[in-house]
């Protein structure tokens, strides 16, 4: 199986992209929420959806006036005074309405008939359709751009991307804002509220209530939450969180629009006694959870706050800007745009290193193949919460333009990139609120992966940013403090390790979270052996 997998995939360079798509199954809806790339493939499931919702309300509303037609034709009977029954046409007319008239109309068809036709549109879609790991995973996306970016719940409620507290403008301004409903709010409180996350839930149920209570009596189709649902949910966070006698207000505010319900009937003579007893109230602030046990967030969170591309005065400088050829015959009629970002770790920018039409080239090549993206676990890989992409790996030999790319990459950075000195182009498609938390790229463990290439540990990396975005996205360097922008086209490129082979901790970096928009890059991963005599060992042990 594996030998046939890999015949056929060299073959895949001789295929053309839309020969390609044609072979491949429909793309699978889990973990639609990983990659904007499969939010807009959801988007044209709605689109679906909507022309079958419309044929609906297209013969529905057909339906309904033939309806009223007969409504109004026999209430003009009924209101007409010379209407009498002693007429027998009209007589005989009553006795046909009532025994065959009536009847057809109550038990008609039709409107069955209409019904059956949207539920078929809807299975037809259904298989593509986001499924509830997606809905989680959304909600998830929203409280980790609430906390990167010290967010406003109540301003992400009303389409705001104001930071809570602030004076300063919003870090995203959308074309269309868009608000969240009650029902919205509610379920990424009660998302968070599953995992005992009170933190979360308290700030995500109290704008669900407030949306509630000022729509109370009105009934969305589209619901699935209610006031007195939400007000539940809340009322056990603040009891959660040490705040009996608000939970003990809150449940009250539920019985009075439901008060047969026994549970919350219990639930307020134990807040009741607990306050009596005099039970501790805990009035502070509630500590925000850290799931990924992250130890560097407040440094990481502040450099994706912190506006890129502002080194410190001390580092000016040592920065600037030069046409570079490195050397290379392929460089030298069009030499590389090169800016220094950083000298400890060497951190350089490639401007204009790829073109729009070779980056959409990329990206269409890697779509189809793209896989939720994996992290390193010991010897093994899973998938995991602090990195939401998806990724795709391509040949030099898939097309001409990623030979071309290898080739320049080898020309700028001077690196021998033959097999197996350096592993496949990933390309990589962030997802909503995608991110990759603070991770070396490099080994740091003998057990690693990496190592069964039999070519040593990642000595560099060229990361790509083959899109823009609008809002976040940056990468963030966390022991050297600094940060990189995301510019379309550039390439990122930096050392993962020092002369002597040892790791070099300051390339500890990340990807921050997309506020907004669809971030795609490439990374080329260069491994040591091959390199000896490109990048030989310093006289000095220590470098």
């Amino acid at each position: 199986m594996r030998g046939w997998m890999r015949g056929w995939m060299r073959g895949l360079g001789a295929l053309g992209l839309g020969v390609l798509l044609a072979l491949l199954p429909a793309p699978a809806p889990a973990e639609t929420y990983t990659a904007m790339l499969s939010v807009r493939r959801a988007l044209g499931s709605e689109a679906r959806l909507l022309r079958r919702l419309r044929a609906y309300l297209r013969e529905e509303s057909a339906r309904l006036r033939r309806l009223a037609r007969f409504y109004e034709k026999v209430q003009a009977l009924h209101q007409d005074p010379k209407a009498s029954v002693d007429n027998p046409l009209l007589a005989f007319s009553l006795i046909k309405r009532l025994h065959s008239d009536w009847p057809n109309v109550i038990y008609s068809d039709e409107a069955t008939e209409n019904i059956q036709a949207l539920h078929a549109g809807f299975k037809e879609v259904e298989q593509e359709l986001p499924g509830a790991e997606d809905l989680d995973g959304a909600a998830r996306a929203l409280m980790r751009l609430q906390d990167v970016y010290a967010l406003s719940v109540k301003g992400m409620a009303n389409g705001v991307f104001q930071r809570a507290g602030a004076a300063r403008p919003p870090l995203y301004s959308p074309g269309r804002r868009v608000s969240l409903s009650a029902d919205d709010c509610f379920h990424v409180g009660k998302v968070a509220y599953d995992t005992g996350d009170y933190y979360h839930s308290i700030a995500w149920l109290e704008e669900a209530v407030g949306l509630f209570r000022l729509s109370y009596g009105n009934w969305n189709p589209e619901d699935r939450s209610s006031l007195e649902d939400a007000l539940d949910h809340l009322a056990f966070s603040y009891f959660m969180a040490g705040n009996i006698s608000h939970a003990l207000s809150l449940s009250r505010e539920f019985l009075h629009y439901d008060p047969s319900n026994q549970r919350v009937v219990r639930n307020v003579a134990k807040y009741e006694k607990l306050l009596e007893m005099g039970t501790a109230v805990s009035t502070g602030p509630l500590r925000r959870p850290n799931g990924t046990h992250l130890q560097s967030r407040d440094a990481y969170e502040e450099l994706c706050q912190r506006p890129a591309g502002q080194p410190s005065p001390e580092h000016l400088p040592h920065l600037g800007c030069s046409y570079e050829t490195n050397g290379s015959p392929y460089l030298l009629l069009q030499p590389a745009k090169k800016e220094m970002v950083w000298i400890r770790p060497y951190v350089a920018l490639y401007h204009d290193f790829i073109s729009d039409a070779e980056a959409e080239t990329i990206k269409g090549l890697a779509g189809p193949w793209l896989q939720r993206s994996v992290v390193a676990s010991g010897e093994k890989q899973q998938k995991a919460e602090y990195r939401i992409s998806k990724s795709a790996w391509l040949k030099d030999t898939a097309d001409p333009v990623v030979r071309a790319l290898e080739q320049r990459i080898a020309a700028v950075t001077g690196l021998d990139l033959r097999p197996p000195y350096a592993e496949y182009l990933q390309v990589v498609n962030y997802g909503l609120g995608g991110h990759y938390e603070p991770h070396f790229d490099h080994a740091t463990s003998r057990k690693s992966p990496l190592y069964r290439m039999k070519s040593g540990n990642r000595i560099a990396t060229v990361m790509i940013y083959l899109s823009a975005v609008e809002a976040g996205g940056s990468t963030a360097f966390i022991y050297a403090n600094f940060s990189v922008p995301v510019v379309k086209n550039a390439a990122l490129f930096w050392w993962n390790l020092r002369r002597n082979g040892d790791g070099d901790g300051d390339t500890l970096h990340a990807g921050c979270p997309v506020l907004a928009g669809d971030k795609w890059v490439a990374n080329k991963w260069i491994h040591e052996h091959g390199q000896e005599f490109r990048r030989p060992c310093s006289t000095d042990p220590r470098d």
